[in-house]
């Protein structure tokens, strides 16, 4: 099937023929007419797949161009990063459209989205947090939204917008088109679909976890920090096609750390994200990684879901994540639209039962290879690897003490006589011979 059988209008067709696109993805395909139809939609398609796309198409297919100044189509994303991406995927397809979209997050001032939301918006792409400020200021007027797009949904809920989904849900029209998408599902987003969305069809494009066929696996077991730190230069000395390289590490502490390590010997050719990072510094190194100027950009989970940044050679897992879906999404930026990928990972000892959860989501089993013979194995280890040794506590009895008599002794007669409480009533009635009253005082 082509885009051309998709029943897209022409300006689509055009501006997807400028962008050299003319057949659709899986997802696409299999998304766009239940769309169309107006059924609510749950898509489920591995991470380089054209999930964007497959949502975006059908709802500016059904665009109507109106004088109206608030929002047609909402779509929610967990990153600023992701807002931005989006954001100029829309730009892209409605170039040959008049179609007023507007991004907004948070970690900026809000009077300048404001203002722009206030001039008129066809489609608002923005993060929960600064959609509910929109909302809550009045800025935002719900009324005309017919389309709500969650993409990531998972995501959402790992991030902790569970609270602001729920928000913005209970504020948006009821009679609405409902439209999520993500690469993996979990017991939290199912319990939440069932509270807020009836009859939701589900569409797969590849079952849950499904690891890419064309990204190329394999881990290493690592003994500590140092040592990954050593085969990291190990690996980017040595191999002369690690021109784009992803390395996605567990903490931001962890991510500086290995940046300050690497900085010295590759200068400005590595870069490192994070939330704690800011935004100018965060859009300003993903620019770099995607133009070339940044080989090397070491990362926190922040941004392993939504970034499209094209021909990422490699990806590195530092460490690996605790929770597995996050591995899929980490891996899914490389090997994207039908290109080949590889995924190389570090794993400890303790992070062995991590990787048996990923291989058990995935339903498959990531290939083990050897560590090169030249590798300098480092014996230095961080605060957080050292073992911790705990003593048994014992308890110490105190010596029984000779000759001493217990510690309390018998009363005395007199402090030996029980109170009793005595009755003022029987005492009369004993000595007057019948019952005696005090008159009442006037």
């Amino acid at each position: 099937m082509t885009f051309s059988e998709l029943n897209l209008n022409r300006q689509l067709l055009n501006a997807l023929e400028d962008l050299g696109l003319t057949t659709p993805t899986a997802i696409q395909e299999k998304v766009f007419s239940t769309v169309m139809s107006g059924k609510d939609v749950c898509g489920i398609a591995q991470t380089g797949t054209g999930k964007t796309f497959a949502y975006l198409l059908p709802c500016l297919r059904q665009f109507v161009f109106t004088k109206e100044k608030n929002p047609q189509f909402l779509i929610l994303v967990p990153t600023r990063e992701l807002v931005v991406q989006v954001l100029e995927e829309v730009q892209k397809l409605t170039k040959y459209m008049s179609v007023r979209a507007v991004g907004v997050y948070g970690g900026v001032n809000l009077r300048p989205q404001a203002a722009e939301v206030v001039e008129g918006v066809d489609l608002l792409v923005g993060t929960p947090g600064r959609i509910v400020d929109l909302l809550s200021t009045g800025v935002l007027k719900p009324k005309s939204i017919k389309k709500l797009v969650i993409d990531e949904f998972d995501e959402m809920l790992n991030l902790g917008f569970r609270a602001q989904l729920k928000n913005i849900f209970d504020r948006l029209p009821e009679r609405r088109q409902n439209l999520m998408f993500s690469a993996t599902l979990n017991q939290d987003v199912e319990v939440l679909i069932k509270a807020y969305f009836n009859d939701l069809e589900r569409i797969e494009a590849t079952p849950v976890g499904t690891p890419l066929e064309n990204i190329a696996q394999s881990y290493y077991e690592v003994l500590n920090f140092n040592t990954k730190v050593n085969f990291l230069k190990l690996l980017f000395n040595e191999n002369s096609d690690m021109n784009k390289v992803l390395v996605f590490v567990s903490t931001k502490h962890l991510a500086d750390l290995v940046f300050e390590n690497l900085e010295n010997i590759y200068g400005e050719s590595i870069k490192v994200i994070h939330s704690n990072k800011a935004q100018n510094h965060r859009f300003g190194a993903v620019n770099d990684f995607e133009s070339g100027k940044c080989r090397i950009l070491i990362a926190t989970d922040v941004i392993a879901r939504g970034l499209d940044v094209a021909e990422v050679s490699h990806v590195i897992n530092f460490d690996l994540p605790i929770v597995p879906e996050s591995y899929v999404h980490r891996i899914g930026r490389t090997g994207r639209v039908e290109k080949k990928g590889v995924a190389i990972s570090f794993v400890i000892e303790r992070e062995k039962e991590y990787l048996s959860e990923i291989e058990k989501l995935m339903n498959y089993e990531v290939p083990r290879m050897e560590l090169p013979e030249h590798l300098e194995i480092s014996t230095q280890m961080l605060m957080d690897e050292i073992p911790k040794v705990y003593t048994k506590a014992t308890d110490v009895k105190a010596p029984k003490k000779e000759g001493v008599g217990p510690a309390f002794h018998e009363k005395s007669e007199k402090n030996s006589k029980v109170n009793v409480r005595r009755s003022h009533a029987a005492e009369m009635k004993v000595k007057y011979g019948r019952s005696y009253k005090k008159p009442l005082s006037k």
